[in-house]
């Protein structure tokens, strides 16, 4: 598309989408609900850019993808206001705000995590997690488990990952194969939801507007290409550099590789990325994979940014050749780029084709099952967080088929059970946000800390 094209493709001026954006990015604090509620009420209510339905169905077509469903929104929403370009700012400025806060509570992390003061907070943060966890676990499972074939797919998603240590990646395929499968015996199993409300008045993209980039097999190639380039080209160099066998390679490929089967958000794939980097990279001692959540619960921008964590501080600790400073950020930022580069591809790519697939039958049962197995996913990663918070020792059990991990009763830490037992109160008792449990939880961990000193 040329220049001009791409300028007379433009629904709004995209001086004034990026002003959006930007202040979209702001706000996008308490996880995906949180921010999908901000695009919703600033681009369909307040501008009226899209159509309720039309923003609806970008909505379900990213919740099929892996990665971030709410950013890849973003990302969608801003190609079909402004095409590539609206695309990448909309993309980009959605996790920018993140990006630089988490670096900065990394490094004051790994600077300053052994303070008194700091470990009193994370106390407080971890078990303010572990409540908002479960409390995913809840809204996801009334929304999501509508039929008992719904609910043996979740039990059957959570044993096979807590009990028996079945990969993820496997979990999340079977479940959508078995989606499938069901949506053919069950015809009602895949039905879209009723809508929220209306489109409304003249929207400046309503229900039956056509993207004017049309889809074809030369832009599609052009798309993959570029994609696959822009996404390998900074672990390529990081091998050439710093050799194979460096923690940025490890890091670059593992979080490549996760970002193109993070189905379900960033909940139901932390068990996975826990797991591997406190068991096999070494990484992260167990507790911290915790308190990496906490960190990115008080940033903006989707959830999975707590991989930015991980990197950071396992770089730090396995620098190589660098400082350790420096080390940590360029892991860092290696592993945001190969973590949200696909999103951009996935979305240049697929969106052209989705506009004019609606309502396929076969991708709506497909999700269903994937939604189903991902109640599944999150409880076992509110368990795994639950074991890891409110003990301080636990027994690896690998007999046959089962792998789990058990907690040692006598380790139990009565300030981490007294600040769980209060997040647990807020969050589910009172129905209090993210941003003002954490803060409360915060203070009593502190509190807490400093009388059991």
């Amino acid at each position: 598309m040329s220049q001009r094209d791409a300028r007379s493709a433009d629904v709004v001026p995209l001086r004034e989408a990026t002003r959006a954006w930007f202040l979209i990015s702001l706000q996008t604090f308490g996880g995906p609900a949180g921010q999908i509620a901000v695009m919703q009420r600033t681009l369909v209510e307040e501008h009226r850019w899209i159509g309720q339905q039309r923003f609806l169905f970008a909505l379900s077509y990213c919740t099929l993808l892996p990665g971030p469903e709410a950013q890849q929104l973003a990302t969608y929403v801003g190609w079909l206001l402004n095409g590539v370009r609206g695309a990448l700012v909309a993309g980009i400025l959605f996790v920018l705000p993140g990006v630089v806060t988490l670096l900065a509570l990394s490094a004051l992390y790994v600077g300053y995590g052994e303070t008194t003061l700091l470990e009193g907070l994370f106390l407080g943060l971890a078990g303010a997690v572990v409540a908002i966890v479960v409390q995913a676990v809840t809204r996801l499972s009334r929304k999501a488990l509508r039929h008992p074939a719904l609910v043996g797919l979740a039990l059957a998603s959570f044993v096979a990952l807590s009990v028996f240590g079945v990969p993820f990646p496997v979990v999340v395929l079977a479940a959508g194969v078995l989606g499938w499968a069901l949506g053919a015996r069950l015809p009602g199993l895949g039905a879209a939801p009723p809508p929220l409300a209306d489109d409304g008045p003249a929207p400046l993209i309503g229900d039956e507007a056509l993207h004017t980039e049309r889809p074809s097999t030369a832009r599609s190639l052009r798309v993959l290409g570029l994609g696959l380039l822009l996404w390998a080209a900074p672990v390529a160099v990081a091998a050439a550099l710093a050799g194979r066998d460096s923690v940025f390679v490890d890091q670059g490929l593992f979080f490549g590789g996760t970002a193109v089967v993070t189905f379900g958000g960033a909940y139901a794939v932390l068990a996975f990325v826990a797991q591997q980097a406190v068991n096999v990279y070494g990484w992260l001692a167990p507790g911290e994979m915790v308190r990496g959540l906490a960190l990115a619960e008080t940033t903006p921008g989707p959830l999975v940014m707590v991989v930015q964590f991980v990197a950071f501080v396992g770089a730090y600790r396995d620098p190589g050749a660098l400082d350790p400073w420096l080390a940590a950020v360029l892991a860092a930022l290696l592993t945001t780029w190969v973590t949200f580069v696909p999103c951009f591809v996935f979305i240049l790519l697929g969106a052209p084709y989705v506009e004019r697939l609606r309502g396929n039958r076969a991708l709506r049962t497909a999700l269903t099952g994937i939604t189903a197995a991902v109640v599944g996913v999150i409880a076992s990663l509110a368990v795994y967080f639950a074991v890891h918070t409110l003990f301080t020792d636990t027994v690896r059990v690998d007999r046959g088929p089962l792998a789990l991990e058990l907690p040692v009763p006598a380790s139990l830490d009565p300030a981490a059970f007294a600040v769980t037992a209060l997040g647990l109160l807020l969050v589910l008792g009172r129905g209090w946000p993210v941003l003002r449990t954490l803060g409360v939880c915060a203070v009593a961990g502190v509190v807490v800390h400093l009388l059991a000193g």
